[in-house]
C-alpha cells in the first residue's frame, strides 16, 4: 500500500450503508462515509472524480446486476464494494449464493481499478446482532478470502468497538449516525494509505449514564412503529425501500464541495 497515494477517482458500490443513510443533510439528502471520503480525496487531487452507485435496500444479486458492470466500466482508481449484509438479515438466506455473487462482483471489479476496497460491516450491539452473527461472520470469511485472492483491502468495521456502540446508530437501529459515518470514512482513508486524521476512530466512546426504563420503553415503541413494522411489511410483500430510486451519484464526475 502506498503512503499518501494520489488517487484521482472513486466509485462506491453498495446499498444504504454506502448511500449514506442516516447522515442527513439540511436539504434532506444523505451524505455518508463515501461522500466524506471523496471530499478528503478531492482535496488532495485536483480534478478528482466521484460516483456513488449505491441504492438503499439492495441485495447482493441486485448490486451485481445493476451496479458492478457500470462501476467496472468507469475505470476508477478506487472502487469500494459493500454488499451482502441485507441478504443475511432476511429470514431465509442462501449463503452459498451470496458467496458466489460476491465472488462474481470481486472478479469483475478487481481488474478494472487500482485498488478495490471491501469491508467487514459494523454491527450494533443487541439481540439483532446476536441472532444474525453466524451469517455475518460467514459473510466476512468470504470477504477476507476474496480480498486475499484478488489484492483487495479489507476495512474491519466489525471489529471496531466504537461502531458497536448503540449511540453510533440512528433511531432505526439499522444505519449509522453522522458520527458513525465520519469514523467509517476515517477507517477507509487510513486503509488507503493516508496519514490518520483520527487515529482513535475505533476506540470506544466515553461512557454516559444509560437512559431510564421509561425512556428505553418509549424508544422501543417508537422504533417498532416507525421502523420495524414497515420493514417487516416490506419483507412480507417482497418490496424494498430502494424500489424505483436511482443511484445516488450515477456518473463519474468532478467532485469537491467544501459545504458538504
Amino acid at each position: 500500500m502506498q503512503t499518501n497515494p494520489a488517487y484521482t477517482s472513486l466509485v462506491a458500490v453498495g446499498d444504504s450503508f454506502t448511500e449514506g443513510m442516516s447522515d442527513l443533510l439540511p436539504d434532506g439528502s444523505y451524505r455518508g462515509w463515501a461522500d466524506l471520503l471523496a471530499t478528503r480525496m478531492a482535496a488532495r487531487s485536483p480534478g478528482f472524480r466521484y460516483a456513488n452507485l449505491a441504492v438503499r435496500g439492495k441485495l447482493i444479486g441486485q448490486i451485481v446486476d445493476e451496479q458492478v458492470d457500470v462501476a467496472a466500466a468507469m475505470g476508477a482508481d478506487v472502487i469500494t464494494l459493500v454488499g451482502g449484509l441485507n441478504d443475511t438479515l432476511r429470514p431465509k438466506c442462501d449463503m452459498a449464493r451470496v458467496r458466489d455473487l460476491l465472488t462474481q462482483a470481486v472478479e469483475r471489479l478487481a481488474p478494472h481499478c487500482e485498488q478495490l476496497v471491501l469491508m467487514r460491516s459494523p454491527g450494533r450491539q443487541g439481540p439483532v446482532l446476536e441472532r444474525f452473527r453466524p451469517r455475518m461472520e460467514a459473510l466476512f470469511a468470504v470477504i477476507d478470502d476474496l480480498a486475499e485472492r484478488h489484492g483487495a483491502v479489507v476495512v474491519d468495521l466489525y471489529g471496531a468497538r466504537s461502531l458497536a456502540d448503540p449511540r453510533m446508530w440512528d433511531v432505526d437501529r439499522l444505519h449509522l449516525t453522522a458520527e458513525g459515518h465520519r469514523r467509517v470514512a476515517e477507517a477507509v482513508w487510513q486503509s488507503l494509505g493516508h496519514e490518520p486524521e483520527d487515529p482513535e476512530w475505533h476506540a470506544p466512546i466515553p461512557a454516559t449514564p444509560p437512559p431510564g426504563w421509561v425512556s428505553r420503553r418509549t424508544a422501543d415503541v417508537r422504533f417498532a412503529r416507525q421502523h420495524l413494522l414497515p420493514w417487516i411489511g416490506r419483507r412480507l410483500t417482497g418490496r424494498s425501500s430502494g424500489d424505483g430510486l436511482p443511484p445516488k451519484r450515477p456518473d463519474l464526475l468532478p467532485y469537491g464541495d467544501p459545504a458538504r
